[in-house]
């Protein structure tokens, strides 16, 4: 069997455009960790890793967490109030990247 896929949309600001030729959105599929799991943000942010990794260098740090100057919204949530990395994506999910407010 294989391991559950969705195509994520990374809507990027201004800011962070600069790493991906001044696209202002990425998309990316998202894989599930099982046959049986639930594709996560941390999946799809893997998988920018491998195909844009200058631009997922700015959205996580050394130890793989969200900086704390990112914000991430996913399908109009805070992810942070989701399960952050863990939080589960829908089918065609749309993850809007926010520099946090101060």
């Amino acid at each position: 069997m294989a391991k559950p896929v969705t195509l994520v949309t990374f809507v990027l600001p201004n800011t962070l455009r600069r790493w991906v030729n001044d696209q202002n959105e990425v998309r990316v599929f998202a894989v599930a960790a099982s046959d049986h799991g639930i594709p996560t943000l941390g999946g799809a942010l893997d998988t920018l890793r491998r195909t844009h990794p200058s631009l997922e260098e700015r959205l996580r740090d050394e130890y793989g967490h969200i900086r704390r100057h990112i914000a991430m919204f996913v399908c109009g949530a805070n992810a942070s109030r989701l399960g952050g990395l863990d939080c589960t994506l829908p089918p065609g999910a749309e993850v809007y990247v926010l520099p946090a407010l101060a």
